[in-house]
């Protein structure tokens, strides 16, 4: 799972085990998913909430992350001003890759911590060999699983998802994760993702996510959508937090 997704870097192949367990965990909540051929040959025979999932970027694409002309492409610097990051505040990078994010957000919270998050071994490398060439003693790589992003419950301030939640293969099963981490009160969720509504874009439409679409799956996981930032050059920046009582 890393943060950058477009056409460019390459894919890997969908896996059965997505299948599998909805086949063979009976207790799990499976709302919302479909199993069908794939309308789009960039995307995995799975469908949520009317939505056909990406494939994931693989650790090979890892250049794509840090590639030049990015910060300009992206507006990261607006990004991260929109966040509006206290000092000491715990903010988990979901997806984090090579951590292009995690190292910037570490300057933002030096009270606080980053929770570098990846699904892939081989970018908790990375990423450790970048904490200690960055000397960034206030983020933590942790490694998750497509279905648990190991936080710790009712802990995190922030969690940053940048261009990686279309590529998750269970979005509802993380997206829970996700909410139960997020401290009470006052925990929000920022969802970054390539405007679906945008022809002009020039990103896959798989790639891509509406207003619409993406306040629709974290409404049925208890997030309540708080506002729509359009102030990036080419993404949505949405802001969830915890649903009172949730």
């Amino acid at each position: 799972m890393l943060l950058g997704c477009t056409q460019l870097p390459a894919e890997t192949p969908p896996s059965v085990a997505f299948a599998q367990s909805l086949t063979s965990a009976p207790a799990a909540d499976t709302s919302g998913y479909e199993l069908a051929p794939p309308r789009d040959p960039n995307g995995i025979g799975t469908y949520y909430l009317g939505r056909q999932i990406s494939h994931v970027m693989g650790h090979d694409g890892a250049g794509w992350l840090e590639r030049n002309g990015r910060r300009q492409e992206e507006g990261t610097d607006i990004l991260l001003k929109e966040l509006k990051l206290k000092p000491t505040d715990v903010v988990a990078d979901i997806g984090a890759g090579t951590g292009f994010f995690s190292f910037q957000l570490a300057k933002k919270v030096p009270k606080g911590q980053v929770l570098a998050v990846d699904i892939q071994p081989e970018m908790i490398a990375v990423l450790q060999t970048n904490k200690r060439r960055f000397r960034a003693a206030n983020v933590r790589p942790v490694l998750g699983t497509t279905t648990n992003p190991a936080l710790p419950a009712d802990s995190v301030d922030l969690v940053l998802i940048v261009d990686a939640y279309h590529e998750f293969n269970h979005p509802r099963e993380m997206g829970r994760a996700i909410l139960h981490a997020l401290r009470p009160g006052t925990g929000r969720l920022a969802l970054v993702e390539y405007r679906a509504e945008d022809p002009d874009v020039p990103i896959k439409r798989i790639h891509k996510m509406s207003v619409e679409q993406a306040r629709k799956e974290m409404d049925a996981i208890g997030l309540e959508f708080v506002e729509s930032i359009e102030t990036l050059p080419q993404q949505h920046l949405l802001l969830f937090r915890r649903k009172i009582g949730d």
